[in-house]
């Protein structure tokens, strides 16, 4: 499967603070907040959503195309990906703007205050994917991730007029965009991906059912953060994956990225859609476990062991061909 994968591409600074940041919020004092947490931990590390997401096709034996744009300090970054297997010549480089930056501090039971500055990622609506397509002999499917809401519109409507399987994939931009703008970017997707949070607030700012949703998508997945995911589409078919326990919870930056690559992976190989939603599931708790969304290991008979684990044999033999060709 080809995959074009368009949105922002990063430079993440991660912090911990060792504390919860609810205990610090008074509750009659919410209007006028003004505070400084102590950190003792950063880190920083190459991120970006549609970099997450091509970098773990890549280290899942796919073939990514990744589209986005970045500043000229993009030269390491870039190194790093072409080394691991992730096709980088169709990125736009601006010339008068830093690679954008998600700086994000997490608390001790996970909870995360963040930042994202855009830079150079607005200049992500000067890419066109026609031309991309052509040089790289067509794609299976084109993911709008989180990125510049003009380029977001424009991928999507290009994806409509040039007749590519698109998936719709808004992440945090649903706060930012109105009911028209997140109209435009649903109608028609091959599949739509939202928290529950974004799940409600997409169907509040579209003034749409849920019903009114899925006659408008293939299909609907809905993670559910420890819960799993949940798929839905207007044939009525509901889905259903538990998550996998983590050994450990370090950093929760990436795991949604990680969900959607094991996912589209399983459907890559042909596997069952639960079969494909469980590879997303155990991705997803492997990078929960790791300091970044990047770098963690996939090692094969690791992975088959925690698929056995959490969802059976059965379906750890189903999956095993397909990991094994891991490198």
């Amino acid at each position: 499967m080809r995959i074009a994968v368009t949105g922002s591409i990063a430079t993440d600074q991660l912090m911990v603070f060792p504390g919860r940041f609810t205990d610090q919020l008074v509750a009659d004092q919410l209007d006028q907040v003004s505070l400084s947490f102590l950190i003792d931990h950063l880190d920083i590390r190459r991120g970006g959503t549609a970099g997450n997401i091509a970098l773990g096709f890549a280290k899942i034996g796919l073939s990514p195309v990744l589209v986005g744009a970045v500043g000229e300090d993009f030269a390491e970054y870039r190194s790093f990906l072409d080394g691991h297997g992730v096709d980088t010549s169709s990125i736009y480089v601006s010339d008068d703007k830093h690679t954008a930056r998600f700086i994000c501090t997490t608390d001790e039971v996970q909870n995360q205050i963040a930042s994202f500055y855009t830079g150079a990622m607005e200049d992500a609506r000067e890419i066109e994917l026609a031309p991309i397509s052509d040089r790289t002999g067509g794609f299976d499917l084109v993911m709008i991730c989180p990125n510049d809401p003009v380029a977001m519109i424009k991928h999507t409507q290009e994806c409509r007029d040039q007749g590519y399987r698109f998936v719709a994939d808004i992440g945090q931009q649903v706060a930012r965009m109105t009911g028209d703008e997140l109209r435009l970017l649903v109608d028609g997707a091959h599949y739509l991906f939202t928290n529950e949070y974004e799940h409600s607030l997409l169907l509040e700012k579209t003034g749409w059912t849920e019903a009114d949703v899925l006659g408008r998508v293939g299909y609907w997945m809905t993670t559910l953060g420890a819960a799993g995911a949940r798929l839905e589409s207007s044939s009525g078919e509901v889905v259903t994956v538990p998550s996998v326990p983590a050994k450990q919870e370090v950093d929760p930056t990436g795991i949604g990225d990680a969900f959607r690559v094991g996912f589209f992976a399983g459907v890559s190989w042909q596997l069952s859609t639960e079969r494909a939603m469980q590879v997303g599931g155990v991705l997803a708790t492997i990078v929960l476990e790791t300091l970044g969304g990047q770098d963690y290991v996939l090692e094969p008979d690791s992975f088959v062991r925690r698929f056995a684990d959490a969802y059976g044999e059965d379906a750890a033999a189903e999956v095993k061909p397909f990991i094994g060709r891991v490198a």
